[in-house]
C-alpha cells in the first residue's frame, strides 16, 4: 500500500515564515535587485510597493523560487527554498503571477482545481471539493465555473486565477497585482480575501500599484525603488509625502481617512 506523503504544519502566528537575506539579481549585466532583506511573518499582509521599474515583480518571483537570485538566500520555514522540491514547495507556497494565460478552453472550474493538484497523495487530499468550492465562493466566481477560461473577460479570468490559488491552501501566498483587471468592488473583495487569509494565520505578500488599497488592506509594506527596499515597516510610518514624493517622483499628498484615519495617498494636483 502506497503511503501517503505528510501534511504540512501550518505556522503558529507572528513566525517568521519567510526569509531573504541579501538578494541580489542582474540579469544581462543590469542589476534588478540590489541586496534586498525582507521578513514575512504568518498573520500578516505584506504589500511590495514602487514605481514601475522599481523590482516589485522581480522580487517576488525570487521569493516564490521562481528566478534564482545572482546572491542572497530565501528561507521558508527555516529550509532554503533550493532544498524544496517543486512538488513539495508548492505545499508550502502559491503563486498568482500578473498574467494568467492558458492555451486550451479548460473550464474555469478545472481551473480553479488544478490548485489542488499538489495534494494528491496526501491526506488533505479528501478537502478537494470543499477547497475549490471555498474558493468560487471567495472570489464569487461559482457562476461560471462551465465556462471555457479562453472565453472568460479579463476580471474573469483574474478572479479564476485567484480562486486557483486560494484552493491550493498554501499558509503562503505571493499575489502579483491581483487588482490590475478588477472593478473597484472585486478589488476590495480580493484585499478582503487576503485579510481574511492572514486572519487565518496565512503570510500574504501583494504587489500593489494603489497606495490607498495598500494602506487599507496591508500590515506592513515594503516600498521598492530601483531594486532596493529603501523603507520597510507599518503603513502610518512607510506612507508618507516626503518619502513618496521622492520614489515616485511626483508631488504626493498623504491624508487620514475620515472614518478609519488610514492614509488616503492622492498625487498633488
Amino acid at each position: 500500500m502506497k503511503r501517503r506523503r505528510q501534511v504540512p504544519e501550518r505556522p503558529l502566528p507572528g513566525a517568521e515564515l519567510l526569509t531573504a537575506t541579501g538578494l541580489r539579481l542582474t540579469v544581462g549585466g543590469r542589476e534588478l535587485l540590489g541586496g534586498v532583506d525582507l521578513v514575512v511573518r504568518a498573520g500578516e499582509v505584506l504589500a511590495l510597493l514602487g514605481p514601475n521599474g522599481a523590482g516589485k515583480s522581480t522580487l517576488l518571483s525570487v521569493l516564490a523560487g521562481d528566478v534564482p537570485p545572482t546572491a542572497g538566500t530565501v528561507t521558508l520555514n527555516g529550509r532554503p527554498l533550493t532544498g524544496y522540491r517543486p512538488a513539495e514547495l508548492a505545499l508550502h507556497r502559491s503563486l498568482l503571477p500578473q498574467a494568467a494565460a492558458l492555451s486550451f478552453p479548460f473550464p474555469a472550474g478545472e481551473v480553479v482545481r488544478m490548485g489542488r493538484a499538489p495534494w494528491a497523495g496526501t491526506a488533505a487530499e479528501a478537502e478537494d471539493d470543499a477547497a475549490v468550492a471555498a474558493a468560487l465562493a471567495a472570489t464569487e466566481s461559482a457562476a461560471f465555473v462551465d465556462r471555457p477560461f479562453t472565453a472568460l473577460s479579463g476580471g474573469e479570468r483574474a478572479r479564476i486565477a485567484l480562486a486557483r490559488v486560494l484552493a491550493q491552501r498554501a499558509a503562503l501566498l505571493l499575489l502579483d497585482e491581483p487588482t490590475a483587471a478588477l472593478d473597484l468592488r472585486h478589488q476590495e473583495l480580493v484585499l478582503r480575501v487576503a485579510r481574511d487569509r492572514a486572519g487565518a494565520g496565512d503570510a500574504v505578500v501583494v504587489v500593489l500599484h494603489d497606495l490607498s488599497l495598500a494602506a487599507a488592506y496591508a500590515d506592513r509594506v515594503v516600498l521598492l525603488a530601483a531594486g532596493r527596499a529603501v523603507a520597510d515597516g507599518p503603513v502610518a510610518e512607510v506612507l508618507n509625502a516626503p518619502l513618496l514624493t521622492e520614489v515616485y517622483g511626483h508631488p504626493v499628498e498623504v491624508f487620514p481617512h475620515p472614518g478609519t484615519g488610514t492614509p488616503l495617498v492622492l498625487p498633488a494636483r
